[in-house]
């Protein structure tokens, strides 16, 4: 894939037009698989999982283009050495929230949905597709219109003035009146399109901010397959996605593959980023931002056969702020009433033992990639077809607001906590009791 503007991609799929499209659906899956999905992963065999725990020091020179920490992959320029950490994290949040690295040479140039949007996407359909309002981006007067059903919900022009307006999250245009009509003359996206939703405090699809929290009404397949540029084979493929799902990797290897949107919460401290924990969340950043996004930047990764390079790279610069700002979304409480207390008590004594859970997913984070470990698909009873990626093998995920985000497992399987304790309790032959799952699912909605 080769955004428009200098650069180039020595994949062998560039041949491929349709394949380079999805370069631009950039759902930001800023550090993809950080889900909280529950991976208990079955415990390695004596000297089995000597093969899981290889240290980066002992990868290829290949490998070590994912396999470094955060700092490696920021560009910690002298405009970042002299802001103070609240600087960091405030700069972050505007890159989070409205910084699209460039992407309108693809959402724009390629896919052409400045054109899509205005000519059909009211805010109803918006809203239907997945996409939020920011309420508090909406002058009070917009408020009580809206309020007062005086603002037609299905006129596309509106949906520009709430373009128009910074209000519709994940989303930056350009609007210009033109003999008394709105014109939306370029349009692109941002992290926050996928990885952020709404409290819906106002109305369904319009509320306040969640930074973090996976928009899993969004329906990024659906929205791409609206490009007048895609041709219908694809069109078949992301209309089959459907709502919460994105593939990272469709353009890269062709395969359809994909994945529940991840938080992008409770990540400080994590040293791997994605299901198959292919580099540091600056890396992860780095790849969505350049090759899904169709950001105007560098991205380069020998084991995946990736060599883009376009000048000026308006991404690397913002990494280490978009970094710390994510570092500073905390992982929302379970809400009050919604576990039982005893039972999550019994439950941790089941998770640390009989389940066997903390096997793999020990530590602060309920996570051993911090340990260099990854996990074959047959050790843990996953499909393998996503694991053919620059690692071949599975992170153990970390555990972290499970009751806010099923579906669980990266491909959604398991559509609840309970299914993915079956899951489990069957592959591993663990033989638990009713009541220890029953204690096991309160504990993991404690977390």
């Amino acid at each position: 894939m080769t955004p428009a503007g200098t650069g180039s991609n020595t994949r062998h799929t560039e041949s491929r037009s349709w394949k380079r499209l999805t370069a631009a659906i950039g759902l930001l899956w800023l550090l993809a698989a950080v889900v909280g999905s529950a991976m208990m992963s079955r415990p390695a065999a004596a000297g089995a999982g000597r093969d899981n725990d290889r240290d980066d020091d002992r990868l290829s020179a290949s490998d070590r283009d994912g396999d470094r920490d955060d700092d490696a992959d920021d560009d910690d320029d002298a405009d970042n050495r002299k802001r103070s950490p609240e600087e960091l994290v405030n700069a972050g949040q505007q890159i989070f929230r409205f910084d699209t690295f460039g992407d309108e040479q693809q959402w724009t140039g390629t896919l052409r949905m400045n054109d899509v949007i205005e000519a059909a996407v009211d805010p109803q359909t918006a809203l239907s597709l997945g996409l939020k309002v920011d309420v508090e981006a909406l002058p009070p007067e917009v408020q009580a219109a809206i309020g007062a059903g005086q603002v037609d919900l299905t006129d596309p022009q509106t949906t520009l003035t709430l373009i128009q307006l910074n209000s519709v999250v994940g989303v930056v245009g350009t609007v210009e009146d033109v003999s008394g009509r709105k014109h939306l003359s370029k349009v692109g996206i941002t992290c926050a399109l996928c990885h952020s939703t709404v409290d819906d405090s106002f109305a369904p699809g319009i509320g306040r901010r969640l930074d973090g929290w996976p928009n899993l009404d969004l329906n990024p397949g659906a929205i791409i397959a609206t490009s007048p540029a895609v041709p219908p084979e694809a069109k078949a493929v992301y209309n089959s996605w459907g709502p919460g799902r994105y593939d990272p990797r469709f353009n890269q290897d062709g395969k359809s593959t994909p994945l529940v949107i991840p938080p992008a919460y409770g990540l400080q401290g994590v040293k791997r980023a994605t299901y198959t924990a292919d580099g540091s969340i600056s890396y992860w950043n780095n790849y969505v931002a350049v090759t899904q996004m169709g950001g105007h930047g560098t991205f380069k990764d020998g084991r995946i056969g990736i060599h883009m390079v376009q000048k000026p790279d308006l991404v690397k610069p913002k990494l280490r702020a978009l970094r710390e700002y994510q570092f500073s979304l905390a992982t929302p409480a379970p809400a009050a009433g919604s576990f039982d207390p005893a039972a999550a008590d019994r439950g941790r004594t089941v998770f640390q033992g009989a389940a066997k859970c903390a096997t793999c997913h020990n530590g602060a984070h309920f996570t051993d990639i911090n340990r260099g470990r990854r996990h074959r698909p047959e050790e843990i009873g996953m499909d393998p077809a996503y694991a053919l990626s620059a690692t071949k093998k599975y992170r153990t995920t970390p555990l972290r607001g499970l009751a806010s985000h099923a579906p669980y497992f990266h491909d959604g399987s398991a559509a609840t906590l309970p299914d993915v304790v079956e899951h489990y309790d069957s592959f591993l032959r663990l033989g638990l009791t009713p009541q220890q799952k029953m204690d096991l699912v309160e504990y993991l909605k404690s977390l």
